[in-house]
């Protein structure tokens, strides 16, 4: 029984530590997706300056002009670092989820075992019914 009771034991102390794996990962994941989120707006807002610029036809000498076009490249070439940045951004953070996935997992694994090793020692406890005489009477009382 003491064996049992030290199994149920280390099963919880797992499953704590687990948990705090588990924790950790969605801390990790949470901070991939916001880092993904910063970069898509940053990205969506270079683009739109870059559009904007673009489209502009107020320059008056080809000086003028000349500068808003490496003005508008500029902006172009800050758009595809960040694009590419995004990218990068977005497989980590698919792969700090996938992370988060095995954790919960793993913890729930250890949560079922611990259950089933409660679950066992339940029924040590249970003396079992002996029915050493016969019962008496009809079934009808």
């Amino acid at each position: 029984m003491n064996a049992e009771r030290a199994r149920l034991l280390r099963l919880r102390r797992l499953e704590k530590i687990r948990d705090i794996a588990k924790q950790t990962a969605a801390r990790d994941a949470a901070e991939a997706e916001g880092t993904l989120a910063q970069l898509r707006a940053l990205c969506e807002r270079t683009g739109r300056l870059a559009g904007e610029y673009a489209t502009r036809r107020d320059a008056e000498q080809g000086d003028a002009l000349r500068q808003q076009l490496r003005f508008v490249d500029g902006l172009e070439a800050i758009r595809r670092n960040t694009l590419d940045e995004m990218r990068r951004a977005e497989a980590i953070a698919d792969a700090k989820l996938r992370l988060l996935a095995t954790a919960e997992r793993r913890r729930a694994a250890v949560d079922d075992r611990a259950q089933a090793q409660e679950r066992l020692i339940a029924r040590g406890r249970e003396t079992p019914a002996l029915h050493g005489r016969k019962p008496s009477g009809t079934g009808l009382e």
